[in-house]
This record gives C-alpha cells, structure tokens and sequence, in this order.
C-alpha cells in the first residue's frame, strides 16, 4: 500500500495521504556524492523576485544524477534505491565494477542486486540500461532522453513518466511524450530503458498549507486581486478579468496555453504538439 490515509484526527490529517516510498531500500545517501543546495527564494542575480511564491522548506543537499551516462561497457550493480528531496523519481545508487559509484533516475522494476550496463551496443532491454535510440527496439517505454547527443538526458525525468520509442527512419526516432506530444529527436540520442518509478507520487494530497511550506512553497495572492500595475490580471472594479486568459505576473499563459516561440528552429521536428485542457489540440 504505496498511499497511506489517515483518520481525520486532526485538521490537517483530514483528507491527506502520504506517500510510504515502497520502494526504497536505502536510508542515507552516499557522502561523495553530496553537494550543497543554496536557497535564492526564487530571486535572481540583482535580488529581485523572479519567480512567485518561493522561499522556506526544508534545508536539502543536493545528490549528483548522472543524466549522460557516459561509463560504457561497465557493468553496474545496483546497491540501493534512495528518496530524493530535490525532485519526484526516485534514485538508484550504483557500484561500478571498478569501484566508481553514481546515482541514476530508478526506473520502475530496478531491483537491488540487478546488474546494468550502458553501451552503444545492441543487448537486453531491461530496466536501467542505457543505450543510443538507433540500439532500442521501437515499443520501447523510455525516459531520461537526450535533445542532443551528448548533452544528457532531458526529457521524462518525474515520477512515473516515460516516452514510447514508436519509429525509427533515416535521422530520426519518433517518440511519443507523456503530454501528447509526438516529437522527433536525433537516432543517436542517448535514452534508458523503462518508465520512472514512484508512480503514486501523484496521488498524494498534501492536506494543509503547512505541508507546501516545508516544500519551499509561500503563499500566492490571486492576480484577479491585485492592482493593475502589478499583474495582467490587476485592476478594475470586483473580480474584474478584463477578458484576458489566465496569465502569470509576467504575462505567461498559465493554464495550458500557447508559450512556444513560434519561429523556434526545432518546430520542424515536432510531428503533433500536446493537448491542452483549456486550449485543446495546440497547432504548432
């Protein structure tokens, strides 16, 4: 039972849940591979507030993933798989043959023990291993891919997400992205195997305010009620829109709407853009 609910005993207690992380198997982490997290409460270089609602939480370090994966040929094992506070996926600690250890993102089914590779060869597709897209039987589940050959994974990088390999043809593999999106991305790109674990990180019902501050979330002033200088949707008398979508302090579309540049070299290599809640189907 991955998601615990309480009896309302308390306020607080009525109507959250917990996550009971089943899958982790490892308490502390691993020393080296530690690096301190400084706070900026969501301001910039001059100290000015660039992101709303920031700031608190819980004092954290910062674990080192390796999203490249560029030991190859080197057979892992895995020795443990730990809780992360700087992001929803859960880690996998692994020991190299030759002694090295590093961290990766844990696929859903990586168990303690299990032996993982990555290479640019053909083999087992298994959970972990870590292989060019050109090297992946389409069908596939992936995550953890590459824009770019050798710039690191970037894409399905949260709990529970993965990308379906579903062509391959000349340059480009077609990946099918957990938004809907249907996107091209070059053959030579690196993905691992499998889906994120923590899948159940989404069912969780934080509860009570208390909660998100101890995540670093402050409260957030609606928009709709602040003056007109300081928000799009500022001014005007009552709960007064003024007919514009919902937008953010700096003018972003923030429910789902159109925020990509519409000349932006890479347009070409998406094949249907995702589909929005509020705005539906997205038109590149």
């Amino acid at each position: 039972m991955p998601i615990r609910q309480y009896k309302p005993t308390t306020p607080g207690r009525r109507g959250a849940s917990v996550n009971l992380h089943a899958e982790v198997t490892k308490k502390t982490p691993e020393k080296s591979l530690l690096k301190p997290l400084k706070k900026n409460g969501g301001r910039n270089n001059q100290g000015k507030i660039t992101v709303q609602g920031r700031g608190g939480g819980h004092k954290r370090r910062y674990r080192v993933i390796d999203f490249r994966r560029t030991k190859l040929d080197v057979k892992a094992t895995v020795v443990g798989i730990e809780y992360d506070p700087n992001r929803s996926a859960h880690i996998a600690l692994l020991q190299y043959e030759d002694g090295d250890k590093r961290y990766i993102l844990a696929p859903k089914g990586l168990e303690v023990g299990a032996t993982i590779v990555s290479t640019n060869e053909v083999v087992d597709p298994v959970p972990g291993v870590c292989m060019p897209l050109s090297s992946i039987p389409t069908g596939q589940t992936v995550h953890n891919i590459e824009f770019e050959p050798g710039k690191g994974g970037k894409l399905c990088r949260s709990a529970g997400s993965g990308a379906r390999l579903t062509n391959k043809e000349g340059r480009w593999a077609t990946l099918v992205l957990p938004s809907g999106e249907i996107r091209q991305v070059s053959i030579d790109c690196r993905a691992t195997i499998g889906a994120i674990g923590n899948s159940d990180h989404g069912l969780v019902k934080l509860g009570k305010a208390g909660r998100n501050r101890w995540l670093g979330r402050r409260p957030k002033t609606r928009g709709v009620a602040k003056n007109h200088n300081d928000h799009p949707l500022g001014g005007g008398d009552g709960k007064s829109k003024g007919g514009r979508e919902p937008a953010s302090a700096s003018g972003t579309k923030s429910k789902g709407g159109r925020t990509r540049q519409r000349n932006k070299w890479s347009n070409d290599r998406i094949l249907r853009r995702r589909r929005s809640k509020r705005y539906g189907q997205l038109k590149l």
